[in-house]
């Protein structure tokens, strides 16, 4: 698909107020929708397939061996307007700047619209566990009619900075809950190497750990979601998510090789009871072979 830049930063220069009305008269659907009977519509499947996009506001442009790929905002926004238009792809998680953009190319009617809340832990930072909520407040999500929010929660034993975070979260979640919005909690386990590069453990055990902590934050889980990664061993999923009766989603993570591999990580994953879909960003907006619409299609499939 192709974007008009020059026609959309004439109405960010001349009408800002665009946004706002883009979004009051935005159609909206449910979270999730009943599945359809048969395989004529890959668009009914009752899962969530939610294409991410809220990498570039943390400082993460890297995709693979591309260190900028992702700043490159025009590109983007073709890429997810296109990740949008397939079947089966029901909305798209990511900070204002590109919902905005998103709602003024008339990208989101009836789709599912996640804001990515809290972006203030950049990548490689010293403060990076710090991760304060930088991106969409509750409100903002209320206001703007948006369907849900997400936050990542990344907890390192040995820095202080994760206690920061721990607690914002909390309190994110019960502003979320009283707006009865759902929010889609990414929770890990990290460390940093001894180069001072953080890193995600993606264990069964760390994983599992990560969970329990997301599961008990804040004063009510009603409308709490986790967001999680497909462990090392993906034999070891059915027992990692045993530790929650939280819906959750699987996250899509870094852009591999291998992708038939990855495939059926996830395909394996979306057969246990809590497992509701799908929210992977890299993966499928800038696949090895470059075809996001197959990348997308082959990932609506397995759900």
């Amino acid at each position: 698909m192709s974007v008009d830049l020059a026609h959309l930063v004439a109405v960010r220069t001349r009408h800002p107020e665009a946004v706002a009305e883009a979004a009051a008269r935005r159609r909206r659907r449910p979270l999730l929708r009943a599945p359809a009977t048969g395989r004529e519509r890959p668009d009914r499947h009752g899962r969530l397939m939610i294409v991410a996009a809220d990498h570039p506001a943390r400082g993460a442009l890297a995709v693979g061996d591309r260190p900028l790929a992702m700043a490159n905002r025009l590109d983007l926004l073709e890429r997810l307007c296109l990740a949008l238009s397939r079947p089966g792809v029901d909305g798209v998680l990511a900070t204002a700047d590109i919902l905005d953009d998103l709602l003024l190319l008339g990208a989101l009617e009836e789709k599912v619209v996640m804001g990515s809340m809290n972006r203030g832990g950049l990548a490689g930072a010293a403060f990076e566990l710090d991760d304060r909520f930088t991106g969409p407040r509750p409100e903002d999500l209320a206001r703007l009619r948006f369907d849900a929010g997400k936050l990542l929660l990344r907890i390192d034993p040995g820095d202080p900075g994760s206690l920061t975070t721990l607690h914002s979260a909390a309190r994110a979640i019960d502003a979320m809950a009283a707006y009865r919005l759902p929010v889609f909690v990414e929770p890990f386990l990290c460390r940093r190497d001894p180069d001072g590069r953080l890193r995600n453990d993606l264990g069964a055990d760390a994983v599992t750990t990560a969970i329990a902590i997301a599961s008990g934050l804040a004063g009510t889980s009603a409308y709490t979601w986790l967001k999680v990664p497909v462990t090392d061993d993906p034999d070891a999923m059915a027992r990692v998510m045993e530790t929650s009766t939280l819906p959750a989603v699987l996250l899509g993570g870094e852009v591999g090789r291998d992708q038939d591999a990855t495939y059926e990580k996830w395909r394996k994953a979306l057969h246990l009871p809590t497992v509701q879909g799908l929210v992977v960003g890299r993966s499928l907006l800038y696949p090895p072979d470059d075809d996001v619409a197959a990348a997308v299609d082959t990932a609506v499939g397995l759900l």
